[in-house]
């Protein structure tokens, strides 16, 4: 077992809110009472995060879309008539993503099917 930590090991966090502009400094207040820091970072698109790095782009879409819903690549399957063996292979960039594809994805999704086509 370790020994003694003089600080205990913290992951970094970013967060973003939305409420009354008149409230902003009393909110940053706050957050800086509880060690919280304002960082002046431009934030990354959910693609370019550590997670989905190396999936392609289509796939990247569509792996972040189904985990954005809470669904299982089985689930997907069960809505879109898509067997689950293509959905895994278009989110690891071993099958195109046709345009019949991408409308039914976007029809459960609810987004532009252009999102979701391989280029």
């Amino acid at each position: 077992m370790p020994g003694h930590m003089k600080k205990r090991p913290t992951e970094a966090i970013n967060m973003t809110f939305s409420g009354p502009v008149s409230m902003v400094e009393q909110a940053m207040e706050a957050m800086q009472a509880l060690g919280f820091e304002k960082v002046e970072e431009r934030a990354i698109p959910w693609q370019e995060s550590e997670h989905f790095r190396d999936l392609p782009f289509p796939g990247t879409n569509i792996a972040g879309l189904r985990h954005r819903e809470g669904m299982t690549q089985v689930e997907l399957s069960e809505k879109t008539g898509i067997p689950r063996r293509h959905i895994s292979e278009m989110e690891n960039g071993k099958r195109p993503v046709g345009k019949a594809t991408a409308r039914k994805l976007a029809k459960v999704f609810n987004v532009d099917m252009r999102l979701l086509l391989s280029v």
